[in-house]
């Protein structure tokens, strides 16, 4: 059974841009160095004054996600350059069990 881990983030509208090449160049690397990660989509959407983030990463377990984020899973991983970017650290992440998949 695999596993969906969310993760959301708010960037001022003006740094919508510049934070998507961020996590291309900085963040898919990362993800994509830990064995068990099936599939990651990084998506956004902007607004009037600030860019939303939804990171929608699957992996194949819990170990897997552990490699990745740390001994504490529901806690958001964190890169310094995140400082100059979002307008919050959001401390949790969520995660759902895909019981279905087409």
């Amino acid at each position: 059974m695999a596993i969906m881990r969310l993760w959301h983030g708010r960037v001022p509208r003006e740094k919508g841009d510049a934070y998507e090449r961020f996590l291309i160049e900085r963040a898919v690397p990362d993800y994509s160095s830990v064995e068990g990660l099936l599939k990651l989509y990084f998506t956004r959407r902007d607004e009037e004054n600030e860019t939303h983030f939804l990171l929608v990463t699957i992996w194949d377990s819990w170990e897997s996600i552990k490699k990745f984020a740390g001994e504490n899973p529901e806690l958001a991983k964190y890169y310094p350059e995140d400082d100059e970017f979002l307008l919050e650290k959001e401390k949790y992440v969520q995660h759902y069990e895909i019981f279905y998949e087409k």
